[in-house]
């Protein structure tokens, strides 16, 4: 037990337990986001409580199995009765999918939270964004509700606008002249907003704008952001919202069961200081078959050195959401590209050990498809970026890091949606060897310290943590 313990500490130990319920979707980064969010805040409130509760499609997802398995004793979990994917639209874009099958999930949700009140005081009931019907079952049980929210506060700030703009903007977001100015944001062009804003007679575009009206039932806001990151952003949801909480970066800092030492930390171990591009396109993002090749060119056109993890390519961007294909993905590379190429790039399937390979000192840069856990983490650990958005949210990030806080250069797209080769060898040695890249990585040194400061004990996040707390009338250690 720590002697510098605050004052009022000793009263905590004798605090009765506040007890917590918290409802993800069935997918991974929002499971993981969510998860670590908890530990972070268990840590900080020792006589918490948390029951994760996890709707399901099929089965829960192996990589979430895994990462329950290394829960804290106060972390409870159950997962909903799984919905039957044959159930749902079956060509459907995956985010639809997902939605749909939380809102089939909502009467078992119902029930389990009836049946946790029943044995356990609850305090409040913390929602993904993508789940808050269940706000609604929280109002209906007298329940604090808030909304944990694992992308950007720009996206937050999107989300809490989204039904004005729906108003205000008559055509589609894609043809609107002006770029969109969100309060405290870099301005957005239209076409850079979420895939599921881009079509407004879509399914997709009439659910998010259920979720986003809903939002005003959540009596606050926890984000995976910080201040120095969002500085503008922060301010202008504050004042728009009640009890607006920036709580991050909240980061997989890596599993147990990763290898110490695997193939890709030998070989970046050969390698020079700040030489690697690391390629990677998150969990599940997928590039066609003609982006793979002119990609492919552009890497061996720069003369850099990479590490490009490559899987099968699909022309639908998220399809490894949805299911992983079987086709081996070195047999679509150019021929003789891994020859050519042998020495100074390394071409590793589907998987790699993010955590390890951007806090190698071999890596100088990340090219990333701009989910937001891996723009964290690559700011977390000081690594320059070459934003390229595939879906989601993920042009609005490219948006924030390349416009914003200016840590990336983003390659630009032909008519057919193509980056090509030379663009991409361009873009690779501005950010590898270019004094423009120079400059990102003095900016992301700084911000990399920016995120360490908001998470140390009078850090922002930390500071956010604590406000959110004193809500339960806690005591905090």
């Amino acid at each position: 037990m720590s002697k510098h313990r605050p004052e009022g500490s000793n009263r905590e130990s004798m605090a009765k337990t506040t007890h917590i319920a918290v409802v993800s979707i069935p997918a991974f980064s929002h499971q993981a986001s969510i998860v670590e969010f908890c530990k972070r805040l268990l840590e900080l409130h020792r006589h918490f409580h948390v029951t994760c509760i996890f709707p399901t499609i099929d089965a829960p997802l192996p990589a979430t199995l895994t990462l329950l398995q290394s829960l804290p004793p106060n972390i409870h979990h159950t997962f909903l009765p799984p919905i039957n994917k044959q159930d749902l639209p079956q060509h459907a874009p995956s985010p639809v999918q997902i939605q749909l099958a939380v809102s089939h999930s909502m009467p078992s949700f119902r029930h389990t939270l009836h049946s946790l009140l029943s044995t356990t005081p609850l305090a409040a009931l913390i929602s993904d964004p993508f789940a808050n019907e269940s706000l609604e079952i929280a109002n209906e049980f007298n329940l604090l509700s808030f909304v944990y929210f694992p992308p950007s506060a720009m996206t937050l700030s999107l989300f809490l606008h989204s039904p004005t703009l729906h108003h205000q903007v008559s055509c589609e977001y894609r043809d609107h002249k002006e770029p969109i100015q969100l309060p405290g944001c870099a301005p957005i062009p239209g076409p850079d907003l979420p895939e599921h804003f881009q079509n407004r007679s879509s399914l997709a575009y009439e659910l998010i704008l259920e979720r986003c009206k809903r939002l005003s039932l959540a009596h606050g806001f926890l984000v995976n952001s910080f201040s120095k990151l969002e500085q503008g952003s922060e301010r202008a949801l504050q004042e728009y919202a009640n009890r607006v909480y920036l709580v991050g970066p909240v980061i997989q800092t890596g599993s147990s069961n990763e290898p110490a030492e695997s193939e890709c930390v030998r070989w970046l171990a050969k390698q020079k200081r700040n030489s690697v591009l690391y390629v990677s396109f998150g969990s599940g993002g997928t590039l066609s078959e003609e982006q793979v090749n002119e990609l492919a060119f552009g890497l061996e056109l720069s003369g850099q050195n990479f590490l490009w993890v490559l899987r099968a390519p699909s022309d639908t961007p998220d399809a490894a959401y949805v299911a992983a294909s079987n086709d081996d993905p070195l047999r679509f590379l150019p021929d003789g590209f891994l020859e050519r190429t042998q020495g100074r790039g390394l071409v590793v399937i589907n998987w790699a050990p993010q955590a390890q390979i951007l806090g190698h000192a071999s890596t100088g840069g990340f090219l990333t498809h701009c989910g937001w856990n891996s723009a964290l983490e690559s700011i977390v650990l000081g690594v320059p970026m070459i934003a390229w958005p595939l879906f989601a949210e993920q042009r609005m990030n490219a948006v924030l890091l390349t416009e914003g806080v200016r840590v990336g250069l983003r390659p630009k797209f032909n008519e057919n949606g193509i980056a090509e080769r030379e663009e991409i060898a361009e873009v690779v040695k501005g950010l590898m060897v270019g004094e423009e890249g120079n400059e990102i990585r003095r900016r992301i040194e700084k911000l990399k310290d920016a995120a360490a400061d908001a998470l140390k004990e009078d850090g922002s996040s930390t500071r956010a943590l604590y406000r959110f707390g004193k809500l339960f009338g806690t005591t905090l250690v």
